[in-house]
């Protein structure tokens, strides 16, 4: 039944980034180009959203699912492996022109061409993952 309400909220959040054209390969070119305000937007609101829920969990002291407290770490002040790694996430987004939250709602509305953007992100998190140990910091 658990997995029910995931895939509910799941093909719910598809249809809003479907319907937004947050999905759409010419709304982020545009953005890119800083042709239009539409993905910027979106962005801002996601991340006004984000603000919001984070300071309901953390002063409601709400639970996980399982019973437990919710932790959230401290960031680290500002480094070169974010600086690095938000410039290759960007550059990937804009050379792909899709985000990786979508990939699967892409290629549910049938664009069977970003299963090789899906396969890059799967080889580039593998990579990653067989690197992370030898990566500075």
């Amino acid at each position: 039944m658990k997995v029910f309400k995931y895939l509910l909220v799941g093909f719910v959040f598809g249809i809003v980034l479907t319907k937004s054209e947050a999905v759409s390969w010419y709304r982020i070119y545009e953005m890119f180009q800083f042709q239009s305000f539409h993905m910027y937007g979106i962005i801002m609101v996601a991340i006004g959203t984000g603000i919001i829920g984070l300071q309901i969990i953390k002063r409601k002291q709400i639970k996980d699912i399982k019973g437990a407290p919710i932790v959230i770490a401290d960031k680290e002040k500002g480094s070169l492996r974010y600086w690095v790694g938000g410039l290759l996430f960007g550059l990937g987004w804009a050379l792909v022109g899709a985000c990786p939250g979508p990939i699967f709602i892409l290629i549910g509305a049938g664009f069977y061409s970003v299963l090789l953007v899906l396969a890059g992100a799967l080889i580039g998190t593998f990579i990653y993952g067989v690197l992370r140990d030898k990566l500075p910091e």
